[in-house]
C-alpha cells in the first residue's frame, strides 16, 4: 500500500459523541455530537440579538446546556466573528452568527468557530465540526465518551433529573 500515514501519537481519540466544556461562557458541560461532515461547530442558542458595541458587531444569546431541560440557561454576550449562510443536513439554509469559543474536548482545549442556531429539537445541543477536530483529534465512531464524562450527578441533570 502506498501513501503516507498521518496518524501521530499527539492526537486525542474521541468517539461519535462526547462531553464538551465551554468555560468562557460558563458552560461546564454540554453533550455534543462529533460530526466530521460539518465544517463548523454549532451550539443551541436562543434569544439571539445582534447589537453594536464600540463600533463592532456583538451578539447576545442564551444557551440551554442540558439535553432535556431548559434549566440552568446561560446568558452570553460575545463579539461576532462572522455571519454566514449554513445549510443543515436536511437541506435548510439559514444565516447564522459565528463566534469564536475555546472548547475543551477530551481534556484538550481548542479554539473553534461556533455557529449559533436553534438545536432544541436536535438530539444534541452541540455539534463539533471538522475545523475543531483537525486541531489534534482522531474520531473513532465505535466509541462514545472516549474523552471522559462528568460525574453521575451532572449526567443525570442532563436528563432533567436531580
Amino acid at each position: 500500500m502506498t501513501g503516507s500515514n498521518h496518524l501521530t501519537t499527539d492526537r486525542a481519540v474521541v468517539g461519535w459523541r462526547e462531553w464538551v466544556q465551554i468555560p468562557q461562557i460558563d458552560v461546564p458541560w454540554i453533550k455534543a455530537k462529533i460530526d466530521t461532515g460539518a465544517k463548523t461547530s454549532a451550539v443551541h442558542a436562543f434569544d439571539l440579538r445582534g447589537f453594536d458595541r464600540g463600533g463592532r458587531d456583538w451578539v447576545s444569546f442564551s444557551v440551554h446546556p442540558w439535553q432535556a431541560s431548559a434549566e440552568d440557561s446561560v446568558s452570553v454576550e460575545l463579539p461576532v466573528h462572522d455571519s454566514r449562510s449554513v445549510r443543515s443536513s436536511s437541506g435548510h439554509e439559514e444565516q447564522r452568527y459565528v463566534v469564536l469559543l475555546p472548547l475543551v474536548l477530551g481534556g484538550r482545549e481548542v479554539r473553534a468557530e461556533v455557529t449559533l442556531t436553534d438545536r432544541d429539537e436536535m438530539g444534541f445541543r452541540m455539534l463539533v465540526g471538522r475545523e475543531a477536530l483537525v486541531q489534534g483529534f482522531l474520531v473513532d465512531p465505535a466509541l462514545s465518551y472516549a474523552g471522559g464524562r462528568p460525574d453521575r450527578a451532572v449526567r443525570r441533570r442532563n436528563w432533567g433529573k436531580r
